[in-house]
């Protein structure tokens, strides 16, 4: 008996065929671009494998881009913003060098965090998800947290004694963003449970932390010294701190609408 099986055409047109061989191989990008690529491939005179090459090449990209759509998806980002759009004239103290440099992502590799502190309104949000966009967008395990939405998990995983289950996964991600830490009072549990988190990923894993308080009066946040000081020593160690003390933007854009009103 032949070991070799041969597919056989079904009765119809071939091009329904190939669009059905293109559903089994689960290759939808192949089923709508294949012709017009045949009748390029004709004028360019491009041989079978280039032409193969050409058709898969577009399935590949379709896929990629969706991997990545979909990591962006996962990290749940609040919204998106791209360094691109950061106005470094309107914060001319930030090492907007350093900042490019943290956007080819070599941060991640060694593990090291990246924290910035300032008053509301100056861009830290602003940043910290245009770094975390570059990382998912690079295909990276990002995580987007407010620092009260990350606290509620931890204390429900707690409850639900899933803390370990949890624990193991915020420790595979390439990349944690924390926004907003210190606008809202910790309890003594929850400064334990954010102190396991930055333990856990101490020398693994990259963090990014937005913060409106300076280091000295993370004390008052957690409300014990000692849970603070340990929580900075080891988000210390190996980091990029940004101080932003410049102008809010908010209040640069509200300004800026006050001004149109008055001319209209």
């Amino acid at each position: 008996m032949n070991q070799h099986t041969h597919l056989q055409i079904d009765n119809g047109s071939l091009e329904e065929n190939v669009k059905e061989y293109c559903k089994l191989l689960s290759l939808p990008v192949v089923s709508t671009c294949y012709q017009k690529l045949a009748l390029e491939a004709t004028k360019a005179k491009m041989g079978y494998q280039e032409y193969l090459y050409a058709v898969l090449q577009q399935q590949v990209i379709a896929r990629v881009d969706n991997s990545v759509n979909a990591r962006i998806k996962k990290a749940n980002f609040p919204w998106l913003r791209s360094l691109e759009e950061f106005d470094f004239s309107f914060q001319p103290q930030l090492d907007e060098k350093l900042i490019r440099e943290l956007g080819s992502l070599s941060f991640l590799s060694t593990a090291h965090n990246v924290l910035f502190i300032g008053p509301p309104g100056v861009g830290k949000s602003h940043l910290a998800i245009a770094l975390g966009l570059k990382a998912a967008s690079s295909r990276k395990r990002t995580v987007f947290f407010t620092a009260e939405s990350l606290i509620q998990q931890l204390i429900a995983a707690e409850v639900s004694r899933q803390l370990p289950l949890f624990l193991d996964m915020l420790s595979r991600l390439d990349l944690i963003i924390i926004d907003e830490l210190g606008y809202l009072e910790i309890t003594a549990q929850a400064a334990s449970l954010f102190f396991r988190v930055i333990s856990r990923r101490y020398e693994k894993g990259s963090i990014i932390i937005t913060s409106n308080k300076p280091f000295e009066d993370w004390g008052q946040i957690f409300k014990d010294d000692v849970v603070a000081s340990a929580i900075l020593d080891r988000l210390l160690h190996h980091s990029y701190p940004f101080f932003i003390q410049g102008k809010s933007y908010r209040m640069k854009q509200l300004m800026g609408a006050k001004k149109t009103d008055r001319k209209e």
